[in-house]
């Protein structure tokens, strides 16, 4: 009767393949963590560039300086903003970068496992096929012996 094949290291491959799914799932939250702030940083464009829409006189209208200052000093938080927002994207960026590099060691390390699954099913399948090879010629051995007896 044939052996089953037995893979001793199926829990540690099973935790491995889980370990890599957590990883992909770590690495989309990053990405999308990273579009937000992308997200964030063009609508802070977005704004910049209404506001110096809005400063553009039509002809014959005059310029209302208390406009004109409330202006400035929101393009001052404005470039405030872009600068803590660039800061988070490089944050953001690297966040994804490690995330990504993660999940290159998860898979890595759950393929290594996935291919000494195979490899040992393989052996054992040979295995089985040597020694199924060397029972019929013992049986055969027997039969002929009986029949010469």
């Amino acid at each position: 009767m044939a052996a089953r094949f037995h893979f001793r290291l199926e829990p540690v491959r099973k935790l491995r393949e889980a370990l890599e799914r957590e990883a992909e799932r770590a690495l989309s939250r990053a990405i999308q963590a990273e579009r937000e702030v992308r997200a964030y940083l063009e609508s802070l464009e977005t704004q910049r560039l209404a506001i110096f829409e809005s400063r553009r006189l039509a002809v014959g209208q005059q310029l209302d300086l208390e406009l004109w200052r409330a202006g400035e000093r929101f393009l001052v938080v404005l470039e405030r903003r872009q600068l803590e927002g660039y800061e988070r994207l490089r944050q953001a960026s690297a966040q994804v970068a490690a995330a990504r590099e993660a999940l290159t060691h998860a898979h890595r390390d759950h393929l290594m496992l996935v291919r000494l699954k195979e490899r040992r099913a393989l052996q054992h399948a040979r295995e089985q096929q040597l020694r199924e090879a060397l029972e019929m010629d013992e049986l055969a051995v027997l039969r002929h012996h009986r029949q010469s007896a």
